[in-house]
Order: structure tokens, then C-alpha cells, then sequence
């Protein structure tokens, strides 16, 4: 039984919910009313009398969670399972066999079948892709969203057969190849190798083939595309210097990393007019641009420390670096705030 407000005909063009509604007892009418709510059985219960004046009612308290149920005799009090994977066949939706619980050995052989019929070979080749794609991706600190996305492309592959006649450690390193540029974190193919060995010339191969793969999959199954997370994918372009200034500029601690990654940037972007740098490798621009940043801020760093970050010679980065001095009068802007006398020769 519901107690309302008094009815207002003016309101009635203009509806408005009425909050003012009390549920009472319409045995004792007490008011206000005594209620409690039963959420182990559903109902709403008047502690006067034990009238049930309302049933079906939702449990909005907490929900209870559980880290172990070693200590609690097995008995775990929480009403929900783990949230669905996108990325498991069965969406992570498995049936447990509890083999504590009736007859023994039924349990048993019931969980043996289960246990089967869990573990097929394409299940089975999923999880130790993606086991490995973890692992590599921890190796090159590319962060989560590298390895979340290279699981969903390597499932869309998997599924779709993509993956016949290919090895798998030369789809995984495609798959984290394509996913550290759609993240916006490019790897080139020489820092994909230090990691997986496997050779640059196979990454490329399997490389180019998923770029088409994906954009077929787009193109004509949609569905299939979102569902892992692939949506978006547009080819990209090969990783620029400019783009890997920024990673090399933190690997190398500078004092105002800032400055450095804005002059060294802009001068990467200026390389399109030194005509001696290009059809040179982005790498050893990108180095040669660093080198030439830090002694114009007074911040210099050796050719070698550059080096070891970059994964080229330091005489490649010399080379390259000579380009651009050449041209220094014209690749200088005025409101970077160096001393161009500062500039080794060589």
C-alpha cells in the first residue's frame, strides 16, 4: 500500500515523478512504517506484524569477494564469477566440477570429461600465444594496451586461419609489430627482433600480410573485426624519425628531456630537405638529430651513448650527423635558444 501527495491537476501537462510515495503496512498503516528487507529470501517483511508487503526486491549492497576459500571450509559467498574474456574461446565461461562434493568418483570422471573437452588443441594454441605475446611485450615495456591488442589480432588470425603455413613466433612478432604502431608506440623491425629472434626479413613478410588480412576482415566481416578490437585499423606508414626521437630523447635521462625531444623532433622533420639523408634508415636520422640537439643545448652526448640506445653505429650516426651540420644555418630556428658554436665539427 502506497501513501501519496496530494494530486495537483495543474501538473498533469507537465509529468513529473512523485517521490513523495511511502510504502506502508496496509494491516497496521503504521506510520512511519516499521519494514525490513529479506534479501536472503527477496522480501519486504513489516517487523509489526510479518506481513510481506513487497517481494522480488533487489540487493543493492556490496558484493562479497574472496581471495582464497581455503579458510572458509570451500564455501565461497560470492554470487558472480570472473567478468567474461574476450579473448578465450569460451569467453572465459567454464564449468567447474567440484570433486569434494557427492559421489567421488562420478566427480571425478565428470571433471576428467570436463577437463577434455576444455582443453581442444585450438583453445590450447590460443593461450600459449598469448602466454608468449605477454612475455614479449613485458620484454619491450610497450605497456598494456600493446598486449591487449596484439591478443585480439592474433586471435582474429587463429580464428580465420590466418595462420596456416606460418610459424608462430613470426605471427606473434607481426601481430606486437602492428599493435606497437596502432597504439602509438612504434618498434622498429631491428628492436622486434632483439626480442623474438625472429629475423627482420620475416617479420616484414608476415608483417604485410596481416596489414592485408586485417583490412579484408574490416572490409567484410565487421562484426568479427570489432569484437576484437580491431574496428579502426588503418594501414600505417613506416615508423618515422620524428616518432622515434621521442622514445630514444627518454631512454637517454636528459635534464630538460622536454626541449630536447621538441628540438630534436623539429629537426627530424626538417631531414625531408637534406637531400644527402634520404633513403637513410629512420634510426640513424633520428640518432643523428638527437646527437645534433644535445651539443646545441649544452647537454652533449656521445655519439656511442646514442648508439647503444638506438642500435646503430656510432660512425652511421657520425655520417648522418654531418649531413645536417652542413646544412645547420638553414635547419637552426631562432627560438630554440642553443648555441650553435657548440656543434663538434664531426
Amino acid at each position: 500500500m502506497y501513501a501519496s501527495a496530494p494530486f495537483d491537476a495543474h501538473s498533469v501537462g507537465d509529468f513529473k515523478e512523485n517521490l513523495s510515495n511511502i510504502l506502508i503496512c496496509p494491516d497496521c498503516k503504521e506510520y512511519p512504517p516499521q519494514l525490513v528487507e529479506e534479501f536472503s529470501s527477496g522480501d519486504m517483511v513489516c517487523s509489526t506484524c510479518g506481513l510481506v508487503v513487497g517481494d522480488r526486491i533487489i540487493d543493492t549492497r556490496s558484493e562479497w569477494r574472496t581471495f582464497a576459500n581455503d579458510d572458509q571450509g570451500n564455501d565461497d559467498p560470492s554470487r558472480v564469477g570472473e567478468a567474461a574474456n574476450s579473448l578465450a574461446d569460451d569467453e572465459g565461461l567454464r564449468t567447474q566440477v567440484d570433486t569434494k562434493a557427492g559421489n567421488g568418483k562420478l566427480a571425478g570422471k565428470l571433471n576428467s570429461i570436463n577437463k577434455k573437452s576444455q582443453t581442444e588443441k585450438g583453445s590450447s594454441e590460443l593461450m600459449a600465444g598469448y602466454k608468449e605475446i605477454n612475455h614479449w611485450v613485458d620484454t619491450m615495456t610497450a605497456g598494456r594496451n600493446v598486449n591487449e591488442s596484439a591478443c585480439h589480432i592474433f586471435k582474429l588470425a587463429h580464428e580465420h586461419g590466418h595462420m596456416k603455413g606460418k610459424s608462430r613466433d613470426a605471427l606473434i612478432a607481426g601481430c606486437i609489430f602492428i599493435a606497437c604502431r596502432q597504439s602509438g608506440v612504434p618498434r622498429t623491425f631491428r628492436e622486434i627482433y632483439a626480442v623474438t629472434r625472429v629475423p627482420k626479413k620475416e617479420i616484414g613478410r608476415v608483417f604485410k600480410s596481416l596489414e592485408t588480412f586485417l583490412q579484408k576482415v574490416q572490409k567484410h566481416n565487421p562484426s568479427a573485426s570489432i569484437s576484437q578490437g580491431v574496428n579502426d585499423y588503418k594501414a600505417s606508414s613506416s615508423t618515422s624519425a620524428e616518432e622515434l626521437c621521442t622514445r630514444y630523447c627518454n631512454l637517454l635521462d636528459f635534464r630538460n628531456t622536454p626541449r630536447m625531444e621538441k628540438i630534436s623532433k623539429a629537426l627530424a622533420r626538417k631531414t625531408s630537405s637534406v637531400s644527402d639523408l634520404a633513403g637513410r634508415s629512420p634510426l640513424s636520422v633520428a640518432a643523428a638529430c638527437i646527437y645534433f640537439a644535445s651539443h646545441f643545448v649544452e647537454e652533449p652526448k656521445s655519439s656511442k651513448e646514442i648508439a647503444l640506445v638506438a642500435g646503430v653505429s656510432d660512425g652511421t650516426i657520425k655520417t648522418a650527423y654531418r649531413f645536417l651540420y652542413q646544412k645547420k644555418d638553414e635547419l637552426i630556428e631562432s627560438d630554440w635558444q642553443g648555441n650553435a658554436n657548440k656543434l663538434p665539427a664531426n
